[in-house]
């Protein structure tokens, strides 16, 4: 099942780049073009992917992931597909159980 996420989800209000909203955004791995965490039109294809992925529509991951995004993840962690991984990894490390 695919996760569609819409602005009105988010716990945060970002900038649109309406220049470049016409552009290819994530639709999956590979995927080498730099991500723009600045730019709502990046944002929602990018969490609705990640949240496909983690299997789950539940508001307060998505609120985590924004969290990870704007406060975790590294600047040097530049293109999608390093974006797609670190959310999943650092969302599933979050969520999994303390052992």
């Amino acid at each position: 099942m695919e996760i569609i996420v819409k602005a009105s989800d988010l716990k945060y209000k970002y900038p649109r780049d309406t220049a470049n909203r016409d552009l290819p955004k994530f639709c999956g791995k590979p995927d080498p073009s730099p991500f723009n965490r600045d730019d709502l039109y990046d944002l929602l294809p990018m969490l609705s992917a990640v949240m496909t992925t983690l299997g789950t529509d539940d508001g307060r991951i998505l609120h985590l992931l924004e969290d990870i995004i704007n406060n975790e993840l590294p600047r040097f962690i530049a293109t999608r597909e390093e974006v797609f991984d670190c959310l999943v990894e650092t969302a599933r490390d979050a969520l999994s159980p303390a052992v």
